[in-house]
């Protein structure tokens, strides 16, 4: 294995398209969006944008490029996922439904699933969207559970050639699409006959057959369309299940890694932007003393701290996202990671650059409260770190086969 931390051509170029797409596109998006009180209509901020995106072939950089994409690697993602980020996470998580919707179709989809379910989100126009229906307004934490635990709610009944699915959904973005009519492709997490399942199903089946129940007004993330529906009878062609039946639990869990692993590029993308921002405060202010106030060395120790928790938390997510993509052993290990320690750590560091600015810093017109807001999701979404994300690093760890040096690949 050739290791290398320098960035390639290619990647370098990447780099520099995302940021100037970032500067030019997403800042004055994200400007507008903390202008509107209205969850609704400031997520609709986002279509034009997107539709932006999608034509300079964004969407498809999130799409690995076994399955028509440009996603050639994980570090690629990280780099892309990293520079949009910085200054609209709120942005690349619309964006980036595929990346979790489509998992468990590159995973055990039929060459005709594969080709049907990722056609919408190769286009060079619209703005496609995607939701893996997966959490539920009662809590998901025990999705897998048996009776007499409720485990899933939401329940899939053949009737003939087809599914009928009822229940409700909550939290994943875009789970009612644009309008309100749905995603154009849902993946849905509900229990058959044979236990716990996935189903596919598409924006013209969805139509008519799902209410939007709540639009929630988030503290951070404050762009993301995030709803709660109720899916009503929803009928799905037989052939849209996903592997076997019952086999969703597995499916699932795989789903979630990279989107994992991407929630500590995410707490990078925070944490570089509050460390900007904390910097830029100790150079240029004096408080009132003879000397700015970065040589205080209280000031300067906050800041050296946050530097190497993110440079850490930047090399291991990408090493996580490269395990994923390429399907290391270390993989799942890797994401939970890069999940729970990117996560709380980005937590730990912006509060800590919020200790180094002072009060300043608790005014809302001040830019470092809003990155506070964004990173304080990144502990409870894509599986909470202590319902889900810690759980599962419990039970790997519990298994006597477990190798403690097979993540690094040093085993």
């Amino acid at each position: 294995m050739t290791v290398s931390f320098s960035l390639t051509a290619d990647q370098e170029q990447l780099k520099q398209q995302a940021r100037s797409f970032a500067r030019e596109q997403l800042r004055p998006l994200m400007t507008a969006v903390g202008q509107s009180a209205d969850p609704l209509q400031r997520a609709l901020l986002l279509r034009p944008v997107m539709e932006q995106a999608v034509q300079a072939g964004f969407l498809k950089s999130l799409i690995p490029v076994p399955f028509g994409g440009l996603a050639s690697s994980g570090v690629d993602a990280a780099i892309f996922i990293e520079e949009l980020a910085s200054d609209s996470p709120d942005f690349v998580i619309s964006m980036a439904g595929p990346l979790i919707a489509l998992a468990p179709v590159y995973e055990v989809g039929t060459p005709e699933q594969i080709a049907r379910f990722v056609a919408p989100f190769l286009a060079d126009h619209g703005a496609p969207v995607a939701a893996m229906a997966y959490s539920e307004p009662g809590g998901s934490a025990n999705f897998d559970a048996e009776a007499p635990a409720e485990g899933v709610r939401t329940r899939a009944v053949l009737d003939g050639d087809e599914w009928v699915i009822n229940g409700s959904k909550a939290w994943a973005s875009h789970l009612g699409g644009w309008d309100g009519e749905g995603p154009d492709l849902m993946t849905i997490v509900c229990r058959t006959d044979k236990g716990v399942s996935l189903i596919v199903a598409e924006r013209e089946q969805l139509r008519g057959h799902i209410d939007v129940d709540e639009y929630y007004d988030l503290p951070g993330l404050r762009g993301c369309l995030t709803t709660r529906v109720t899916l009503r009878d929803v009928r799905v062609p037989k052939d849209h299940l996903l592997g076997d039946e019952g086999d969703g639990v597995r499916l699932t869990r795989n789903a979630f890694q990279a989107s994992g692993a991407s929630i500590g590029t995410y707490s990078v993308a925070a944490m570089r932007q509050a460390f900007d921002i904390a910097l830029r405060f100790a150079h240029g202010e004096k408080r009132g003393g003879l000397v700015p106030v970065i040589e205080h060395q209280a000031v300067a120790d906050i800041l050296a701290d946050a530097k190497g928790k993110i440079e850490a938390v930047r090399l291991l997510s990408w090493s996580a996202l490269d395990a994923v993509f390429s399907g290391r052993p270390g993989a799942p290990e890797l994401a939970l990671h890069a999940k729970i320690f990117g996560s709380e750590t980005g937590v730990e560091v912006i509060n800590a650059l919020i200790k180094a600015v002072g009060v300043t810093a608790y005014d809302r017109n001040f830019p470092m409260l809003r990155h506070l807001m964004d990173v304080l999701a990144y502990p409870i979404i894509e599986g909470g770190n202590v319902g889900v994300r810690r759980r599962q690093l419990q039970a790997m760890m519990s298994d006597p086969a477990y190798e403690p040096l097979a993540a690094s690949g040093l085993a």
